[in-house]
């Protein structure tokens, strides 16, 4: 049996908070107010009889504990999430309309094939699918243009939209041959960065992780497009 503080929102807010080092970003994720999230915390912690977090150091960075308890939330919630995806599959045949969005990532692949396979399971029904940023297609969503839709998520809650986690991509900092020698990434400091627009969920999220690592790059490009990024 679980100790007494430990919760469902306390897990959910510890692991925003790993994910943001912010509690400001973390109540914004969560859809509650920056003390309700410093509560959850202390409660967590108090249960569990260890700090998570240094909370001496902005933004937060989480102990040797708390990485190591960040594993097994991430995990848990992970199940959770799938299991609650697994009771909600519906059977979509039956409709005669459907408003799809998904990334502009897919373009090349997956949208092509999932055109094709709704094309041959849903004879009746009639499209529309547009590919945008996630941050377009999560508006859309929210303004029920769309009925369903793939894209990045920053975990706050949206009225109306249920979400359900398909898969987890980590951020990969590529640097030409040679440049990097093993953990050295100072060497990196005099090259460019390329960067997603700063209205892009992507951006957002990797400008967030190099402001906790206190990594600082020149900022002279910055693209819209995710294809033409990897391109270059």
């Amino acid at each position: 049996m679980l100790p007494k503080g430990v919760t469902l929102r306390g897990l959910e807010v510890f692991a925003a908070l790993a994910g943001t080092g912010s509690v400001a970003q973390a109540a914004e994720m969560t859809g509650l107010s920056q003390p309700a999230v410093s509560q959850q915390l202390k409660n967590l912690e108090a249960a569990l009889g260890v700090d998570l977090v240094d909370h001496a150091r902005r933004p937060m960075v989480l102990t040797p504990a708390g990485r190591a308890f960040l594993a097994r939330t991430e995990a848990a919630l992970g199940e959770l999430r799938l299991a609650q995806s697994e009771l909600a599959v519906v059977d979509l045949t039956h409709l005669s309309q459907l408003s799809i969005g998904l990334i502009d990532d897919f373009d090349n692949d997956l949208t092509p094939r999932l055109v094709t396979i709704l094309a041959e399971s849903m004879t009746r029904c009639r499209f529309t699918l547009i590919t945008a940023p996630s941050h377009e297609i999560s508006d859309a969503m929210e303004a029920r243009r769309l009925h369903i839709a793939v894209a990045a998520s920053t975990g706050r809650l949206r009225g109306g939209v249920v979400e359900y986690p398909l898969v987890r991509d980590p951020f990969i900092l590529v640097a030409p041959r040679g440049v990097v020698a093993g953990e050295a990434l100072e060497a990196l400091s005099g090259l460019p960065l390329l960067r997603y627009s700063g209205e892009q969920l992507i951006s957002q999220q990797i400008e967030a992780i190099l402001a906790r690592q206190a990594r600082g790059f020149d900022d002279r490009f910055r693209i819209g497009s995710h294809l033409a990024l990897m391109a270059m």
